[in-house]
C-alpha cells in the first residue's frame, strides 16, 4: 500500500488537537479540508480512525494504535529533515501563547519586545487568560503562568524572579476605617475582590506565617475579573484589594496605595515560560525559549 503521508500528517495533527478547528489552524488549511483527508485517509484504509461528536474528537482503538506506531516515525523523519536545513535560517511562523493577566513582566517588559527585535520573521499573537486549559489541545505553542499552577508534565522555565501577594488600600480608605493586623479582620472591611471567570468563585486571598500557609475567603462587596478596575477602585477609596505586588508597584510608589499585611505575605515562586515536551522543537518555539534563557 502506498504511503499518504498527507493524510498521515493531517491525522497526526487531529490526533495531537483532538480538534479538527485546531488542526486545521496549525496546518494552515480549512477545516472541510482537513475532514475530507481524514475521511479518504479512513476509506484508505478500510477502518474509522477518529470519532466525532459535537463537542469533541477522540480516536478509535484502531486509530489510538496507528498513532501511537506513527508519531515516533514521524517525529525522527522530522528530526532528518531539521538536520539537512540550513541551522543558520531565520526561525519564521507563527508563535502563539497564553500567558497570565498578571504576568506583568513578560506583558509589560522588554522581553517580548526584544524577541520581537531579534525575529522579525516570527508573528506572536498572545492571549491574556486566567482561564485554565490544555495549552496543545488549544493550539498554542506556550504558556506563562505561575510556577504552582504548571502541570507536572511540562517543561518550565523561569522568566521572573520570586514574586509576591499583598493586601493594599488607599490612604482615605485607611483614615475612614483604619488598617486590618491581621488577615482574620478582613471580613469586618469592604474588600475588591477577583475572579478567573463570570461563573468561578472570587480568589481566596492567600498568606502565610511562621512557614504555615493559609487562605481568607473574603466576602468582597465589589468583585471583578479585571485588576485595572480593582486598582482603579482601591485607589478611589473603594476598599481593599489584593494582588501581585509588582502590579501595585507604580501605585505604591506614588502613594495612592499603601500596603497592609505584609508580615503575612511571603514570597514564592514566580512566573514560567511552559511547553510541551517534544524532542523536536520548532524553531519559532526554540528561538523564545533560548531567548528566555540567555535573558534570566
Amino acid at each position: 500500500m502506498a504511503i499518504d503521508l498527507n493524510g498521515i500528517s493531517v491525522f497526526l495533527a487531529v490526533a495531537e488537537a483532538r480538534s479538527f478547528r485546531v488542526a486545521a489552524e496549525n496546518l494552515g488549511v480549512t477545516r472541510p479540508a482537513v475532514s475530507q483527508t481524514i475521511r479518504r485517509l479512513e476509506d484508505r484504509l478500510g477502518v474509522a480512525l477518529v470519532q466525532r461528536t459535537t463537542r469533541s474528537v477522540s480516536l478509535t482503538e484502531a486509530g489510538e494504535r496507528l498513532y501511537q506506531r506513527v508519531a515516533p516515525a514521524i517525529s525522527e523523519v522530522g528530526l532528518a529533515l531539521d538536520a539537512t536545513v540550513d541551522r543558520d535560517s531565520a526561525p519564521s511562523g507563527l508563535l502563539r501563547l497564553a500567558v497570565s493577566s498578571i504576568a506583568e513582566q513578560f506583558i509589560s517588559g522588554p522581553l517580548l519586545a526584544r524577541f520581537a527585535d531579534a525575529f522579525p520573521a516570527i508573528q506572536i499573537d498572545v492571549t491574556v487568560t486566567d482561564e485554565e486549559f490544555d495549552i496543545v489541545a488549544e493550539g498554542y505553542d506556550a504558556g506563562v503562568r505561575l510556577g504552582e499552577v504548571i502541570d507536572q508534565d511540562m517543561i518550565a522555565i523561569p522568566v521572573s524572579g520570586d514574586q509576591r501577594q499583598g493586601a493594599f488600600a488607599a490612604p482615605s480608605y485607611i483614615e475612614r476605617f483604619g488598617k486590618p493586623e491581621h488577615p482574620s479582620e478582613l471580613s469586618a472591611h469592604r474588600c475588591i475582590g477577583w475572579r478567573p471567570a463570570p461563573h468561578s468563585a472570587p480568589y481566596r486571598w492567600e498568606f502565610g506565617q511562621h512557614g504555615r500557609e493559609f487562605d481568607v475567603a473574603v466576602d468582597p462587596q465589589i468583585t471583578t475579573n479585571d485588576m485595572w478596575l480593582m486598582i482603579r477602585t482601591a485607589c478611589a477609596g473603594g476598599g481593599i484589594t489584593f494582588g501581585m505586588e509588582d502590579t501595585f508597584k507604580p501605585y505604591l510608589e506614588s502613594g495612592q496605595l499603601i500596603p497592609l499585611l505584609q508580615e503575612y505575605c511571603p514570597p514564592f515562586a514566580g512566573f514560567f515560560l511552559y511547553y510541551p515536551s517534544r524532542r523536536n522543537l520548532a524553531p519559532k518555539l526554540r528561538a523564545l525559549v533560548d531567548h528566555v534563557r540567555r535573558r534570566r
